[in-house]
């Protein structure tokens, strides 16, 4: 069985796509890595890959949080919260 063939439309659409990213200082190997990662995505799919990076950005956020309390809290508890005024 052979190997299916490009018609020459489709094979200079492609090399305009690349060259447009060649313009925008872009390399082939990165048009071809992201081909492969997203070509085959629509919209909705897009959307929810950015899902889970705003999800984790709140998480990272809380964890912060919470670690500064709990550091705020330690100090407080050891007496290092700093040098002390002497009233005379």
């Amino acid at each position: 069985m052979a190997g299916k063939r490009e018609k020459p439309k489709d094979i200079v659409l492609k090399l305009r796509q690349v060259k447009v990213l060649q313009g925008q200082g872009k390399s082939v190997q990165t048009y071809c890595r992201w081909s492969k990662e997203y070509g085959g995505m629509n919209r909705d799919q897009l959307k929810r890959l950015k899902e889970p990076e705003a999800e984790n950005k709140r998480l990272r956020r809380a964890v912060s949080d919470r670690t500064l309390d709990k550091l705020i809290l330690t100090e407080a508890a050891q007496g290092t919260e700093g040098p002390r005024q002497q009233n005379d």
